[in-house]
């Protein structure tokens, strides 16, 4: 098994403290008023259109409003992210809520404009960045499959890197060619600081050569996408406790040294300090999401003891971990859209007999294939009420069979949980299913 790169003893489990960025609080001050006109009327009749589509609930609006607003005036994204200091947050898996939990902690600093809703296309940005016109700080989430051409246009100042898995290959192709698109993109972002969750090979090898690397280990529990390097091809090794933290190519390509670490449920800083993660979002998944969130705040100037508070304070995101009355169950919603997204949702679930409705459709926003059911271990929700719904239910029951889960299929997932005996139900949704639950409630 390979070094980590640097591997020298250090205090406490410690990694070098991050090279300085080059940029420094306080940030620069907006003035919305100074917008040229063509981009305050598009600001105007976009918003209108959004607010129109949240008064007839046929959605948020986010993304209607803010596609008006790009046709009307094309340049709008590159005109409304002048003069902030940007952060795009990107990967296949726990984009919003490490972006809630960053914009949450770096409002200790001043006001963020920010796409809590969870539009990541363009259209979705432009409406967060329309929402606070004078806001001097933007964290922004990004599709995966957007980061290149938003990056060209906003120019960020941090990007952070979560994960890359496999996810909608017929909209976004393999996850080795989206490794390439973003290493590119990190390129031509000169004196960019990225945070990188370096247990992911993928995400390492995207921004090896950035000038400002923070490196966070947070360990991962899904390794298949990244069973061969990035670099050359060969398989990856991985330490003998299997959670993604260090690993390694005979090529040399290999995991870096942290300098943010996740152990347990505390948090080891640069300096090898612990502190304790308090977190009222529940699971494994989001005390990485927490660890990301608070290497980025420190990164840009937040206290690691306001960070951390600040990203404790989140109970739920966007409808996600949201527990809602249906007649006499209580229903806790989540959303859950591809293997590895699955792979957190199962963790989250073990231990638990309460019973279970899955709702998956096959939309654009969802990625037209569902082949990826297959790479789902169903077989771990055995012993369970499972329902399949959703408008490709018969899709998910063919798998759940082949698992040998007991289910019944029942498409409108409100139904299915009415059918259900009186108490708590888990009901897991893909993402337009999960869009769809959360405008109901």
């Amino acid at each position: 098994m390979p070094h980590r790169l640097g591997d020298e003893p250090a205090p406490d489990g410690a990694g070098d403290a991050p090279e300085a960025p080059p940029w420094r609080p306080p940030w620069p001050r907006r003035d919305g008023h100074r917008l040229p006109l063509r981009t305050r009327m598009a600001m105007r009749i976009g918003g209108a259109v959004a607010w129109l589509s949240q008064a007839l609930q046929m959605g948020q609006g986010a993304m209607i409003g803010g596609r008006l607003m790009l046709a009307l005036d094309p340049g709008a994204l590159r005109r409304l992210s002048q003069g902030r200091l940007t952060v795009l947050v990107t990967g296949t898996n726990g984009k919003t809520t490490t972006t809630a939990m960053l914009a949450a902690a770096l409002s200790e600093l001043g006001e963020v404009a920010s796409n809590s809703s969870g539009a990541n296309m363009p259209g979705g940005l432009v409406t967060a960045l329309a929402q606070s016109p004078e806001a001097p700080l933007a964290v922004l989430e990004v599709d995966e499959g957007y980061f290149p051409s938003v990056a060209a246009t906003v120019r960020p100042g941090v990007a952070v890197l979560l994960n890359l898995s496999r996810d909608q290959i017929d909209r976004v192709g393999e996850v080795s060619r989206t490794e390439r698109a973003i290493r590119d993109a990190l390129h031509t972002l000169d004196g960019v600081t990225a945070v990188v969750n370096c247990d992911d090979a993928l995400m390492t090898s995207a921004a090896r050569d950035v000038a400002h690397p923070v490196w966070v280990s947070v360990g991962s529990t899904w390794q298949e996408t990244a069973a061969r390097c990035p670099r050359c091809g060969q398989p990856v090794t991985t330490d003998a406790a299997g959670d993604g933290a260090g690993w390694g190519c005979a090529c040399g390509f290999e995991s870096p040294r942290p300098q943010w670490t996740l152990d347990g449920t505390e948090i080891i800083t640069p300096e090898g300090g612990r502190v304790p993660l308090e977190l009222r979002l529940p699971g494994r998944v989001n005390a990485r999401n927490a660890a990301m969130a608070v290497a980025a705040a420190v990164t840009l100037g937040v206290p690691v003891d306001a960070a951390v508070s600040r990203v404790g304070s989140l109970a739920e995101v966007a409808g996600r971990y949201r527990t809602v009355r249906l007649g006499t169950h209580r229903v806790r919603l989540l959303l859950a859209k591809n293997p590895a997204g699955w792979a957190e949702t199962l963790d989250l679930l073990a231990g638990s007999r309460d019973p279970v409705v899955i709702a998956v459709n096959a939309r654009e926003a969802d990625g037209r294939d569902t082949s990826w059911l297959w790479d789902v271990p169903f077989e771990r929700l055995r012993g369970r009420s499972v329902v399949a719904s959703g408008e490709r239910a018969t899709d998910l029951a063919v798998r759940l069979t082949y698992a040998d889960v007991p289910h019944v299929r029942l498409p409108e997932p409100w139904w299915a949980v009415e059918m259900l005996r009186p108490g708590h139900v888990d009901l897991v949704a893909n993402y337009t299913a999960f869009r769809e639950l959360v405008i109901r409630c």
